[in-house]
Order: structure tokens, then sequence, then C-alpha cells
């Protein structure tokens, strides 16, 4: 063996101890955090399947926001953006671009963001003094690169800001992202620390915790049925009752259980064009203490995927107060 290769393998290694050893004090994170929107999904495709999956491997540069790694599969130099009126008065989207980086390297960056529409500003004593325009936003940017042959690992840096009126934090966070594909049996395991980091500055004098998450997901299709299926299994350091939302009753354990895990199905004509069905277990426990009964925790889509334009569409539920829209739309400028 040369000692090129050696090289690669002691960088290869390398690189998956530091990443491991990054996702370790996601461990000691506790409930209670800030920027809770980093968690909405800012892919249609996503959104169809559940709201989280970090192990499609497509050519879908929506995908690759909620895991670095996956930015190697995206074709060189394309745009995407995403939109979700995730409210009455109150939306959310991304704007994404790639570009690969040799043969086995990817950067790129993306901003999401939330507007909740024009608020009153009203003093204790009920006199309305103005207006304001609550506003979160992340800025980050990615590079994923190709370990071997079947592995890929990605890191994703972020600013995040927040204003509300008088109010302003802002905060800087990485993800971090390892994922295996086999592409003959068309299976895929991906693993993922998300928003580790913490606040610059804070709301109050008191600082806040990020919504860190660790993550893992499996994709698998049927031989040669075309349907795919995806579990991902998420808040894997979040295992007691009070990192649940209740309302007044004792949540069982197996319960607790099953609420670390999102479900997704796509029935796949051809290589053109997806229908998926997911559910998340979590979101669905909510609505319904929340007063909701209305396909909660399910949700769908669909899409189409041209060679140059990928366009994608959802449906789901995360507030009672009203159904949620996903839109994706891509393009690849590549010559």
């Amino acid at each position: 063996m040369s000692i090129m290769k050696v090289n690669r393998k002691k960088r290869r290694y390398l690189f998956l101890l530091v990443c491991f050893g990054l996702m370790h004090p996601v461990m000691a994170q506790e409930s209670g955090s800030v920027f809770n929107f980093l968690n909405l999904p800012v892919s249609a495709h996503s959104t169809a399947l559940g709201g989280k999956n970090i192990s499609l491997v497509e050519d879908d540069i929506s995908l690759a926001m909620q895991n670095p790694a996956l930015l190697t599969d995206i074709s060189n130099h394309t745009v995407g953006f995403t939109f979700m009126n995730y409210m009455q008065g109150c939306n959310t989207g991304a704007v994404a671009y790639s570009q690969q980086v040799g043969n086995r390297g990817a950067w790129g960056a993306h901003v999401q963001f939330v507007g909740y529409g024009s608020t009153k500003e009203t003093l204790l004593s009920g006199e309305i003094v103005g207006e304001f325009s609550p506003l979160d936003l992340c800025f980050a940017g990615q590079y994923s690169h190709i370990l071997s042959e079947r592995w890929a690992g990605g890191v994703t840096a972020k600013f995040i800001y927040s204003h509300y009126g008088p109010y302003t934090s802002y905060a800087l966070a990485a993800d971090l992202g390892l994922n295996y594909y086999d592409d003959e049996a068309d299976f895929s395991v991906s693993i993922a620390a998300r928003n580790l980091g913490g606040q610059v500055k804070s709301f109050a004098e008191k600082r806040d915790r990020l919504p860190a998450d660790l993550e893992v997901g499996f994709t698998k299709s049927l031989g040669h049925a075309p349907i795919r299926f995806s579990i991902t299994m998420v808040d894997l350091t979040r295992w007691t009752q009070d990192d649940y939302f209740t309302t007044g009753s004792k949540l069982k354990a197996g319960s607790i259980f099953i609420n670390h895990f999102v479900l997704g199905a796509e029935f796949l004509p051809s290589d053109k064009f997806y229908v998926g069905l997911g559910y998340n277990f979590r979101r669905g426990y909510e609505m319904t203490a929340a007063g909701s009964s209305h396909a909660a925790g399910l949700s769908f889509g669909g899409g189409v995927n041209l060679k140059r334009l990928k366009l994608g569409i959802a449906y789901a539920k995360y507030h009672v107060s009203a159904p949620t829209l996903a839109f994706t739309l891509a393009y690849n400028f590549q010559k």
C-alpha cells in the first residue's frame, strides 16, 4: 500500500473521529431552546416524507440542507428555492446554491428565513405605539467530501439571527453529517448532528440553548419494485417526559419511544416522478394533544425531476390553526 493511500485512510478516519467527537456534546443538551425555526423543513420532498429525512440520496439541493453529507450528489451550479406557508401571516422558506469542487468535493450556501408579518407594538397599559415585523434568519455555508466509494461527510456552518421588535439575538452553530450509500442495493444510512453551538448575543441576560439534535436515517428501495421506504430517528438525546408537550397526563414509555420515529414511503413510477407519503409520530402526538385530529402527523406530496428543472409540492400540518403547503423549485445552470 502506498504512502499516499495510507495518508488518505488516516485523513478519512480522522474526519470520522472529529465528526463523532463533536457530536458527543449533543448528548448533554437539555430541553428548552431558542431558534426553533431551524427545525422547520426546507424541502417539499422532505415535508412529504414526514418533515425529516437525512438519508435520501437524490439530486435535490433542498435535501442537502438537512444533511451536508448529501451535497456531493447535487449537480454542479444548482439553485433551489423552497417556500412554505407556515400559518396565517407567517411564511418560511430557503434559498440555496451548490457547486462541485474537483472530483470529490462540493460546497454550497443557503439562507433560511421565517417572516411573521406585521405585529402591533403595545405597552403594558394597552397603548399601541407602533408596529414591528418579527424575523428569523439563518445564513449557512456547506462543504461535503467523498471519503471513499460509499462514504461521504459534510459540515455546515451557520450564523443565526432573530429580531423581535426591540429584542435581537444571534448565534453560531454547525451541522455535521455522514452518509453511507450502496448504489447497487439502493441502500443509504446517515447520521447527522444538527445545530451544535450557542448564542453570541442573547435576548436577555440568560443565554438559551440551541435546538441541538442527533438524527439517524435509513432509506431502502424494494428491489425492482418502484417503492422506496425511509425511516428517520430524531431527538435521540431527549428521552424524558419533560421533553414532550402534554395536557396533564403522563406519556407512556412506549409513546416516548415511538415519538422518535418519522416514516416515509415513495412510489417511483419513473426516475422523473415521485409521490410521497409520510407520518411523523412526534408531530401527530403533539397536534392531537393540542386538539387537532385532522391529518395529525400525516403528510404527502409529489414532484417532477426533469433534466435541469425540479418541482415539488407537499402538504402537512404544523399548527392547529391552518394546514401547510410547501413548494420547492430548483434549476441546474450547468452547460
